[in-house]
């Protein structure tokens, strides 16, 4: 069987794994490498590729799961706040960048028509290479990023009028009253069936296809929904990515969300990757050579000229000129509309071959130029805007993330361990969220608790979950392997995040300690400690005496523990190796012999081998408190020590309690320690 793109596809990815790697040992972006690729591949070198149509019509596909994943990626906070500087954005610069260039083309011999033509494809931004960039630098929720993304989207939705003005400047338009009549009608019915589709539909759907828990069947509505809303936008003259994007504004609302990003990020990447390499195959190397220094010159100026026509928009809208400065340089690049504009303007007679191919080698350096300017755009932004001494992200370029939360719980499963953790956090009002794999339960608790649908071992899913600023995550989920891959990528996303695991078997601890987790609770362990514990209960042995069984027996196991997973040598592992020592909070009862005593009166240390290292009291914690230091009713008081003297010392603190007890001579009340 004879399938010549196969061959080509196969014989690109290979050199462009060459290529890549290269420019990844002299530090360029991956981006440069697939431009390169495409200029090696193009038919003014190695001609490797024969239907270079075909292969753009592939990397379209890219573009729009890049659009349709950014749109999943905005809440619908955000999206409200891009309203603005979408209409008000992107109209002022493209109305400015098309007024501006027919003014120079005027001054250059060129007609008006021309003028306005040629300033349409210089307000067009690639939106592939400004967002994929932008992703890979953690740039996207940042204002800048959000600046960008409103004015590109602009940018796509003029892309059809456009194209629609190419006759009209050319003067072949033939376009009666009612088949206008009739193509907007069609636009408004299509766009008033999606809106109908998403509000009573779309839900409904996602619910039954993540209840059948086949990934495949997942993917599959994933890729048909994205797919298909580009197929419809682009049946009405509009773009691909545009429906794409639409696709994912409509499923960023649903609670699955994060199932779906996480199962299309490998497929967008294969496509991106074909997209940068149609590019570079436009590059005329023979002409390029010919014209090497007009076409420098014409790109410096591009570069130059739509950074300064692009800044009025943005400063029009309150943003500082730092942000401006980078949005600007951010945007100056031709769009990859650009291309299907200037053939149809090449096919109308609106400029001529030798234009063309200025414009096609000018486009792609361009794009080539655009990782280089956003890396410097910061530092010069900076230098320019009178900053020089200011951090390189201000406070108006906070990262605004997808999880607001910060400090936070993160708790994957939500079966009975993690709805009673769930619950004492919310009693103790520390800040939470969950994430569960069981559809059934996120639709039954998705109005009462902040929980989502998704898998945790996906970067993606935990960067929704704003790891990156959470305290400790809890992995409640019965699946090892899966445990053991959240707790890889949490460890690489944060270092400083506290991980504990639950486990069924001891055996699997001293794994998941070498993995990354700081505390790992085996089923098996904790269960045969519940067991003696009872069972001692049963012979009336004293509860002190039993729970000093259970702190020996886990000071031996867990000692066992961390010297099979040998931690490395940071301050952390250092006190976990400590012999059997640890830290823990306990709240000063008003019943406690303690309250009112200074800490030399109390004796803690030598009566009963613990130290106070630290005392919480009405939000203020005082470290290292002096001997004066005195104990009121409702401190928190921080203890250092064994296990053992810790557990011991707890009902002092919590003082005696009354409990009533039955004898053969009738109801008696009296006094014990509390336990």
């Amino acid at each position: 069987m004879d399938v010549p793109l196969l061959y080509e596809i196969v014989t690109i990815f290979l050199l462009s794994i060459f290529v890549t790697v290269t420019c990844n040992k002299i530090k360029l972006p991956a981006t440069v490498g697939f431009l390169l690729t495409g200029v090696l591949c193009g038919p003014s070198l190695l001609g490797i590729v024969s239907d270079r149509e075909a292969i753009d019509h592939v990397a379209e596909i890219g573009v729009a799961m890049l659009l349709f994943t950014i749109g999943m990626e905005l809440s619908g906070e955000a999206l409200n706040r891009l309203k603005r500087p979408v209409f008000l954005g992107g109209s002022l610069q493209i109305g400015l960048t098309v007024l501006a260039v027919m003014g120079l083309a005027l001054l250059g011999g060129y007609t008006y028509q021309q003028g306005i033509f040629m300033g349409c494809l210089v307000a067009l931004s690639s939106s592939a290479i400004v967002l994929r960039i932008m992703q890979e630098r953690g740039s996207t929720n940042t204002p800048t990023g959000r600046l960008s993304l409103a004015i590109l989207v602009f940018q796509d939705i003029m892309v059809a009028p456009m194209l629609l003005c190419v006759p009209l400047l050319s003067g072949t338009l033939d376009l009666s009253l009612e088949s206008a009549f009739f193509s907007t009608l069609w636009v408004v019915l299509a766009f008033a069936g999606v809106l109908l589709f998403a509000r009573f539909g779309l839900d409904r759907l996602m619910e039954a296809v993540v209840r059948t828990r086949t990934r495949e069947i997942l993917l599959l509505t994933t890729l048909g929904l994205c797919l298909g809303m580009a197929l419809l936008t682009n049946t009405l003259g509009l773009s691909l990515s545009l429906g794409a994007f639409m696709a994912g504004l409509l499923l960023a609302r649903s609670e699955y969300s994060m199932s779906v990003i996480s199962g299309i990020l490998p497929y967008r990447d294969v496509f991106m990757s074909l997209f940068f390499i149609s590019v570079g195959m436009m590059l005329n190397v023979e002409f390029f050579g010919q014209h090497f220094f007009s076409i420098i010159g014409l790109t410096a100026l591009f570069i130059v000229v739509k950074s300064l026509l692009t800044l009025p928009a943005v400063l029009v809208q309150g943003y500082p000129l730092r942000a401006a400065i980078i949005t600007s340089l951010s945007l100056a690049q031709v769009g990859e509309f650009g291309f299907v504009l200037a053939a149809s303007g090449l096919a109308a007679g609106l400029f001529d071959m030798e234009a063309y191919q200025n414009f096609l080698d000018v486009s792609v350096l361009t794009m080539m130029i655009t990782p280089g300017l956003i890396a410097i755009a910061p530092r010069l932004a900076c230098k320019l805007a009178g900053q020089c001494g200011a951090p390189e992200q201000s406070d108006t370029e906070s990262d605004e993330g997808e999880s607001h939360l910060k400090d936070h719980l993160i708790i994957v499963g939500f079966g009975i361990s993690g709805k009673h953790l769930a619950h004492v956090a919310k009693e103790s009002g520390i800040d939470y969220t969950i994430l569960e794999m069981n559809p059934e339960t996120v639709s039954r608790y998705r109005h009462k608790e902040p929980i989502a649908h998704g898998d945790a071992s996906q970067p993606v899913v935990l960067e929704h979950l704003g790891v990156t600023k959470a305290r400790v995550l809890v992995i409640v989920i019965s699946d090892p392997s899966a445990v053991r891959a959240i707790t890889i990528e949490a460890r690489r996303f944060n270092p400083n995040l506290h991980i504990i695991a639950r486990t069924r078997f001891v055996s699997e601890v001293a794994a998941l300690r070498q993995l990354g987790a700081d505390e790992v609770i085996a089923e098996e362990f904790e269960t045969s400690i519940e067991i003696f514990t009872r069972v001692l209960s049963q012979y009336l042995v004293p509860r002190q005496d039993i729970d000093t069984f259970a702190a020996r027996i886990r000071q031996e196991n867990y000692r066992m523990i961390r010297r099979m997973s040998s931690p490395a040598d940071t301050l952390d592992s250092t006190i976990n190796r400590l012999p059997d020592m640890g830290v823990q909070a306990v709240r000063l009862g008003a019943a406690s012999p303690l309250c009112g005593q200074s800490l030399t009166q109390s004796e803690l240390r030598r009566k009963h081998a613990v130290t106070v290292i630290a005392i919480l009291r009405e939000g203020i914690t005082q470290a290292s408190p002096g001997p004066d230091a005195v104990f009121e009713n409702g401190d928190i008081v921080y203890l250092f020590g064994k296990t053992d003297k810790l557990i011991a010392v707890t009902p002092l603190f919590s003082g005696p309690v009354r409990a009533s007890t039955k004898g053969k001579e009738g109801d008696k009340e009296h006094l014990q320690p509390a336990t």
